[in-house]
């Protein structure tokens, strides 16, 4: 593995800040993440944000093939230079960005793992999108800023619970898997990153539509999170009347005075059942 700030001085290239990127430069670090994995022969692997193929390489080594997907086109020459130096067969580079991709197209009737170091501009949006697509998906393992990663996992009640932490447990089941300091990267960032590992729920209990709507839901109660569900849920993209919501939310049992950071996920189901029969 060639350090990313040489690749990048050999063809007079940057680290893109407007793409977040923070290369990964540590291969220990690299082996270690992709031991986390558990992927094998029989994997298949989609890896988001690719770079320089601090993780490409090794994931490759291992898995049976690999689509490296890279938005940064000024990086796929170096990142070709590198797996042919390896001699590898068994990576597609996709130059595309991958809240574009189609990943059931990829997977076709394949379960895939998803492995990455997310750019941390757009880490929020590339996480609802694989939630989307997640019958696609086995598991994932992705890289974020420890902040992020805290909000994810956080449980109701305090500030860090927010609308993304009650869409990825309604999706997934989380654990963290291992912190990596900033001594990993080039260039450094100013915060610690931490790797969380997702499996991904084949929700039956909920059709497309009824989803749809749980997630509006969710978008609407902490829309305006320091009020009450009453007054933030009324109005606003989804324009619901505090009638209504006032009806749908003691049909699910749900005090209207409390906030959307005080409801667990089988709370906001209720409500989002409610919602849904009641429109």
């Amino acid at each position: 593995m060639t350090h990313p700030g040489q690749l990048l001085k050999q063809r007079k290239l940057y680290a893109g800040k407007e793409l977040g990127q923070n290369f990964l430069s540590n291969p220990d670090t690299a082996r270690i993440i992709v031991e986390k994995t558990g992927i094998s022969k029989e994997t298949r692997v989609i890896e988001i944000g690719s770079g320089l193929g601090a993780l490409t390489i090794p994931i490759a080594r291992i898995a049976y093939h690999v689509t490296a997907v890279e938005k940064d086109s000024r990086l796929i020459p170096l990142l070709q230079q590198e797996l042919d130096t390896e001699g590898f067969k068994n990576v597609e580079i996709i130059n595309k960005d991958v809240l574009k991709l189609d990943i059931a197209e990829i997977a076709k009737d394949n379960k895939l793992v998803v492995i990455g170091n997310l750019p941390y501009n757009i880490s929020s949006q590339i996480l609802f999108r694989l939630i989307e697509k997640r019958t696609c998906i086995e598991k994932a393992f992705l890289m974020f800023q420890k902040e992020l990663a805290n909000r994810i996992i956080a449980p109701p009640g305090g500030r860090d619970y927010s609308r993304l932490s009650a869409v990825v447990q309604y999706a997934a089941q989380v654990s963290r898997v291992a912190k990596i300091g900033p001594s990993s990267f080039f260039p450094k960032p100013e915060v610690d990153s931490t790797i969380l590992r997702f499996n991904f729920f084949e929700t039956k209990e909920f059709n497309l539509e009824q989803e749809k709507t749980l997630f509006n839901v969710i978008k609407a109660a902490f829309s305006k999170r320091r009020k009450s569900l009453k007054n933030s849920m009324t109005g606003g993209e989804f324009k619901f009347e505090k009638a209504f919501i006032l009806q749908v939310l003691e049909s699910a049992g749900i005090d209207s005075q409390r906030r959307a950071e005080t409801l667990t996920v089988d709370e906001f189901k209720a409500l989002a059942l409610a919602v849904w029969k009641k429109r």
